[in-house]
């Protein structure tokens, strides 16, 4: 094939052309779901003067569907009006609706619903494509009138992401692409894949160009691009993104400029990803598995040219001059500066332990066996499992297949932790006994990428004594994304695990950055709205809390910490990421 043509995109003999026009797409990602929407403008107009001439965003699935046949496009969910402010900057979108994005967002975007109840997820299994099709009957009739052909900014939209580095399953992908065409999307069609040759050939579909996702790569994407093709990156990783437990990921100016100069110089289009990281606020951040779990931080900065409030870098003048000469006229002026809180610090005033917090919520269910998140009903955040628990001198007590980490009491006394990865089972006192067993389980954040994609999360596999006998009659209580309380329980003893609240006042709903001195392991909410999770194991240290979610006068911040509570809440006025490591994506 030589040639693909839409209404106002096209490709043929290696060059894309724009409503007949020789193009380049000059593009970054920015996903509306990351940013509060209040500040999408800004974001975007930022973007366009780094250069860029398009914006491409993914469709997160779960984040319009959190209920089966429950679909919102409102408020921050508001993807049509995301697509409509960037068309009025003067940016063409490039959209990504596959159902599954990887982009370290919860089960890469899958509801976890729909995969709590098929493993053959991405593929023509009947109830994996009926929960699709039912999906794309509410999601592309808010696309279709904003396509080029009708006034709107959408030129281009991908098929699926990265399927090659997945499954082979062609059936899937020609549904896919018809049922896109089928729903009266026109414009051009792309997919995008490592650079591999499998990755390629599986993860392609006739009448949709193939695009490639590197750090570095040029030459083999070269090698590996289909005759009469153009050549593009759909993401090229400019910088990366971090897990707990590791070291803040940069890509230095240098290194990210030889690879977009290679790739521009060969007659290329880009898209940086990503080019403003955002926030996982709540509990939508992701995790990998390379062995163990890695779940990713809430900050999603990604060492991007346009910081997580903002703040734009020395990448985005590199960008801005690498860009401008593919433009006629003149770029937007650059924006000014992010305006942010000044430096503040008051007590977090401790109000009830964590058990007081998980009892005061009703029970959920009962069952003989624990039961998953999934089978609860339970998205993410905390599930407390108890039951009554007897044993002999000498036992230790063993969850089986927990997923992800579990503070452990036996008779309010606590136990000590067990996570994911490390030793299953922990001693039981000494001399024996009986009592009530509470289990708090946190799921760390749903896998994104991978064969383990769509794991269940909670204990899986059962609670045992000795490795043998099981623990039955268990209730079940499920803290969600809304800020806890703890009725008229006791205070908590200082620096143990708890809730508490702190008071802010500010003059001014200004941006502001977090952090929870002596805490240990953490979420926090402002006025009401989880902004996401601390922990000492690092790297991050702060929490961004945008402008909009802040009001003139006093502000609730209210901590809910498993492990041990700080005394204090503070503003600084820059963020903290961690110690840095230089990384490059391959």
């Amino acid at each position: 094939m030589l040639s693909s043509a839409s209404p106002s995109f096209a490709w043929r003999d290696g060059g894309l052309f724009r409503d007949g026009k020789p193009h380049r797409i000059l593009s970054g990602a920015v996903h509306y779901f990351r940013v509060h929407p209040d500040q999408w403008e800004d974001r975007l107009r930022r973007l366009a003067a780094m250069g860029a001439n398009t914006v491409d965003t993914y469709i997160a699935w779960n984040f319009h569907e959190r209920v089966e046949g429950e679909y919102d496009f409102t408020g921050w969910r508001d993807v049509a009006r995301f697509i409509r402010i960037a068309g009025e900057v003067g940016l063409d979108v490039f959209v990504r609706p596959s159902p599954y994005i990887c982009a370290e967002w919860s089960n890469g975007g899958i509801p976890f619903w729909l995969s709590g109840r098929t493993q053959a997820v991405r593929t023509v299994e009947p109830v994996f494509l009926s929960a699709l099709d039912a999906w794309y009957d509410q999601l592309i009739p808010q696309l279709v009138p904003l396509q080029a052909v009708n006034g709107g900014p959408i030129r281009l939209i991908q098929v699926e992401n990265e399927y090659g580095s997945f499954g082979s399953d062609a059936g899937y992908m020609a549904h896919l692409r018809d049922g896109l065409r089928d729903r009266g999307l026109v414009e051009m069609l792309s997919t995008a894949d490592g650079i591999t040759s499998d990755m390629i050939e599986y993860g392609s579909v006739p009448g949709a160009m193939a695009t490639f996702t590197f750090g570095t790569g040029v030459p083999r994407a070269i090698e590996l691009k289909r005759d009469g093709e153009h050549l593009m990156c759909s993401e090229l990783w400019g910088g990366w993104f971090d897990h707990w437990g590791e070291q803040h990921h940069i890509r230095s100016v240098d290194s990210m400029m030889s690879t977009v100069t290679e790739l521009l110089d060969a007659g290329g289009s880009v898209s940086m990803y990503m080019a403003h990281g955002g926030t996982n606020f709540g509990f939508w951040n992701g995790s990998n598995h390379d062995g163990v779990i890695q779940p990713t931080i809430t900050s999603y900065d990604s060492d991007a040219p346009i910081g997580e409030d903002g703040t734009l870098s020395e990448k985005f003048h590199a960008l801005r001059a690498a860009f401008a000469p593919f433009h006629e006229g003149e770029l937007p002026a650059v924006p000014d500066a992010p305006r942010r809180q000044s430096a503040a610090s008051t007590p977090l005033k401790a109000s009830a332990s964590l058990l007081d917090v998980v009892r005061a919520v009703p029970v959920t269910a009962s069952a003989p066996m624990p039961l998953s998140f999934d089978e609860l009903g339970a998205e993410d955040g905390l599930v407390a499992y108890e039951a009554q628990v007897s044993f002999p001198a000498g036992a230790s007590l063993g969850l089986r297949e927990l997923h992800d980490r579990a503070v452990i009491f036996l008779d309010d006394v606590r136990l000590g932790v067990i996570e994911h990865d490390g030793e299953q089972s922990l001693p039981l006192p000494a001399a024996g006994g009986s009592g009530r067993l509470t289990i708090i389980v946190e799921s760390l954040g749903r896998i994104n990428y991978g064969p383990l994609t769509c794991q269940g999360k909670g204990i899986l596999a059962g609670v045992v004594v000795d490795d043998r006998r099981y623990v039955h009659g268990w209730t079940h209580r499920v803290l969600g994304d809304g800020a806890p309380t703890a009725g008229g329980a006791s205070a908590a003893d200082a620096g143990a695990a708890g809730l508490a609240s702190a008071s802010l006042e500010v003059s001014e709903p200004l941006d502001a950055w977090l952090a929870f001195p002596g805490g240990t392991k953490g979420m926090v909410w402002l006025n009401g709205f989880l902004l996401g999770r601390y922990w000492e194991r690092g790297p991050q240290e702060t929490l961004y809390a945008p402008a909009p979610l802040w009001r003139a006068g006093a502000n609730e911040i209210v901590v809910l910490d498993s492990d041990g509570l700080g005394d204090r809440v503070e503003i600084r006025e820059e963020p903290v990421f961690g110690p840095v490591e230089e990384f490059i994506g391959t």
